[in-house]
C-alpha cells in the first residue's frame, strides 16, 4: 500500500491545501492529513475543529485519513510506516525552507519529500491572509471548501 502524509496547521484548511491533497490522493492509496500541533500558537480553531473540517472538506475523496500529531514529521511517519511527505510549494521562498526541511527529514529517517507545484490560481494563498481578509469583511468564499467558509464567518462573528 502507497502511503503518504500532507503536513500542516491548517488553521483553516483552505483550496490550495485541498488542490495538493487532491492531486496527492491520486498518486497514494492512502494519504494521511498531519494537522501539527503547535503549542506556541493559538489557533483560530481547535486541532478537533481543523480535523473535523478536514474530514468533511476531503470526504469525497475517499482514501484519506486525517489525525493530529505533535512532535517530529519523521516520527509520526516512522509510527505509521509511512515514506513520502508531499508538500506544496507557491513560491521559490517556500523552496529554500522546505528544502532544507525535507533534507532533514531524510536525514533524520530516510522519508522523502515530493514538492508539487501548487496551482497557480492558488499561489499567493495562506490560512493566515484568509483570515485577515475574511476578518477585514473581505470576501474569501472563492478561497476555501464550503464547509470551512461557513465555520471562520461564524468564527469570526463570534469574536
Amino acid at each position: 500500500m502507497r502511503r503518504a502524509v500532507c503536513p500542516g496547521s491548517f488553521d483553516p484548511i483552505t483550496n490550495g491545501h485541498l488542490d495538493i491533497i487532491a492531486r496527492a490522493s491520486k498518486l497514494y492509496d492512502v494519504v494521511h492529513v498531519a494537522v501539527m500541533i503547535n503549542m506556541s500558537k493559538k489557533g483560530l480553531f481547535t486541532v478537533d475543529e481543523r480535523i473535523d473540517l478536514i474530514r468533511r472538506a476531503t470526504a469525497e475523496f475517499g482514501n484519506i485519513e486525517v489525525e493530529s500529531f505533535h512532535g517530529l514529521l519523521v516520527d509520526f511517519c516512522k509510527q505509521r510506516d509511512i515514506p513520502a511527505i508531499v508538500k506544496g510549494l507557491r513560491a521559490v521562498s517556500d523552496f529554500d525552507y522546505e528544502l532544507q526541511m525535507a533534507q532533514m527529514n531524510n536525514g533524520l529517517s530516510g522519508v522523502e519529500t515530493l514538492f508539487v507545484p501548487t496551482n497557480p490560481t492558488y499561489s499567493f494563498l495562506s490560512s493566515s491572509l484568509v483570515k485577515e481578509v475574511a476578518t477585514w469583511g473581505g470576501d474569501v468564499s472563492h478561497l476555501l471548501p464550503p464547509v470551512v467558509h461557513e465555520a471562520l464567518v461564524q468564527r469570526i462573528s463570534e469574536r
